[in-house]
């Protein structure tokens, strides 16, 4: 069992070696500039037992856009260093009976009615987080040929984010209640309780500007050739990030980490010698 295990292994390490060392006999350029476009499905995770509340729990994933322009910079026919910019679509949803920040209006009626105003009021709703980033990953980045057109690849690294749009939309609303499990409508204690509050809201300034984190990505290229000279490749390829940052700024509403897991294709234009 040692002695397969021993040769096994060496197996794997000299077809590594060979394959790198024959990647360096091959024309291929030292400067390349990529686009990837894609699909982003996103979700938010509560930020610590502590921070976490009925408004920073519950979410699942939602989808949106991923896209994004680098360049590969090669050192070897193995190791490479991909700079990129990206698009990054985060947030997440809930969809069916949750909690909302009691309104400055209802609170209000409450006080009037010499009644402490609740800090949480609950709908059967849908609601969106749609929280977007441009990211700029830094990605070291290695592969394999498996033949003079198949690659495969791996590469992962540090990003850092920064916010451009943040709303919050809610749709399908039928009405406030006081208790988490709908037993008690708003409506019955007070008629001139909303009956609907769809909205889409901006709520980038309760968020925080920038972020940072990790993203990696496994793929397959297949080469373009003219003649002996590698000209491009078309590649597809799924992944992931998480910012390690928490997202809010204040903590009414608990903290959340953003998330998401990615899958796209795309085309890389090689240039150079």
């Amino acid at each position: 069992m040692k002695k397969l295990f021993f040769y096994s292994s060496l197996s794997v390490f000299c077809f590594l070696f060979s394959n790198a060392y024959a990647q360096t006999k091959i024309d291929t350029p030292r400067f390349a500039l990529g686009i990837r476009g894609g699909i982003s499905i996103p979700n938010l995770s509560g930020g610590g037992s502590s921070s976490q509340n009925p408004l920073n729990t519950g979410y699942s994933s939602r989808t949106g856009l991923d896209a994004g322009i680098f360049a590969e910079f090669r050192f070897s026919g193995l190791f490479s260093l991909q700079p990129m910019l990206e698009y990054s679509a985060q947030g997440g949803k809930k969809d069916g009976l949750q909690a909302f920040p009691t309104p400055p209006a209802l609170a209000a009626f409450f006080q009037q009615a010499g009644q402490t105003p609740p800090t949480y009021l609950y709908d059967n709703a849908n609601s969106t987080a749609k929280i977007n980033y441009l990211m700029l990953p830094i990605l070291a980045k290695f592969g394999w040929d498996f033949s003079k057109t198949i690659r495969f690849y791996v590469d992962a690294g540090p990003f850092l984010g920064y916010l451009v749009y943040a709303h919050q939309v809610i749709t399908k609303s039928g009405g406030f209640d006081l208790k988490p499990d709908g037993s008690e409508p708003l409506s019955e204690f007070s008629p001139d309780a909303p009956k609907n509050i769809d909205s889409d809201t901006d709520i980038k300034d309760q968020l925080h500007d920038f972020n940072f984190g990790f993203e990696g990505n496994v793929g397959f290229a297949y080469k373009l050739f003219d003649g002996n000279r590698e000209i491009g490749y078309f590649f597809v390829e799924g992944g992931g990030d998480y910012g390690f940052l928490n997202i809010q700024k204040g903590t009414a509403n608990g903290k959340n980490n953003i998330g998401a897991g990615t899958a796209n294709i795309g085309y890389t234009f090689c240039l150079g010698k």
